[in-house]
């Protein structure tokens, strides 16, 4: 078997809106595709082997790849055309010229971030970054706008966040006068602030695992507790490893807390 993707359970549609279901990850079998649900208290027992190119799926079915290189080899990576774009560009697909909204994140305790998305995906967008708290800064009628302001706000308040640096302040309270003074120089259109259910008196130790009981999945990170220690994994760092079934991972590093 081999993890071939995952779902942070988190998406949106014009029509709809937001749409929220359990998260997952796919695992591939002999050219056809299992999705492993992750709701929480779910016992996850997968010990991770060699990892490798995941290859191509569509809908139930796997196309495998044996390339070593992981997630995917060059042959089966994508790249996101607006990835790095700061309103340059000839506006190259259609859903460029679609509303966009311009937002800020926040990552407690006092990490900020601006970002760009389509404004129908807004709030998806913001659940599958794992913002803790978040301002809708205007709505334009195109990305290239929208870029162009990304790009101009980027230089003093950053536009990326890493994955290691959200879970350090997992369990952790957004700093409220630091996020209040980068909001002073601003007019909102909304606010949000998310909830989980992660109830942690510490951050969490990151690792790449699939062992354990699901606590909770924030955006695209998967919470695990194992014999009381608790496992932050970042589901795109699963994707191309073999795993057998059954089997726990040991000698993992154990928290403090694990001993009280």
């Amino acid at each position: 078997m081999q993890i071939v993707g995952y779902d942070t359970g988190i998406d949106a549609t014009p029509e709809e809106g937001f749409i929220e279901e359990e998260p997952a990850v796919f695992l591939a079998t002999d050219g056809s595709v299992e999705r492993i649900d992750l709701a929480a208290g779910t016992e996850l027992r997968y010990r991770l082997d060699g990892r490798h190119c995941a290859g191509v799926v569509d809908g139930e079915s796997h196309e495998p790849c044996d390339r070593e290189t992981a997630p995917y080899c060059d042959r089966h990576a994508s790249t996101w055309a607006c990835a790095r774009c700061t309103g340059d560009c000839d506006m190259p697909l259609p859903s460029c010229r679609e509303d966009h909204a311009v937002y800020l994140a926040a990552f407690a305790p006092a990490t900020f971030k601006v970002g760009v998305t389509r404004a129908w995906r807004l709030k998806a967008r913001l659940r599958e970054q794992g913002a803790d708290r978040a301002v809708h800064l205007r709505t334009v009628t195109n990305g290239r706008i929208a870029r162009q302001i990304e790009a101009d706000l980027a230089g003093t308040i950053g536009d990326q966040v890493r994955v290691a640096t959200k879970v350090r302040g997992f369990g952790r309270e957004v700093d409220d006068p630091a996020w209040q003074d980068l909001l002073a120089d601003f007019d909102p259109i909304e606010t949000f602030s998310f909830t989980d259910g992660l109830d942690l008196d510490r951050a969490p130790i990151h690792e790449t695992i699939l062992s354990g009981i699901v606590v909770e999945t924030k955006g695209r990170v998967l919470v695990l507790d194992r014999a009381g220690t608790r496992y932050a994994v970042d589901m795109r760092n699963l994707v191309g490893y073999e795993v057998v079934a059954g089997s726990n991972e040991r000698g993992r590093q154990s928290s403090l807390g694990a001993f009280d």
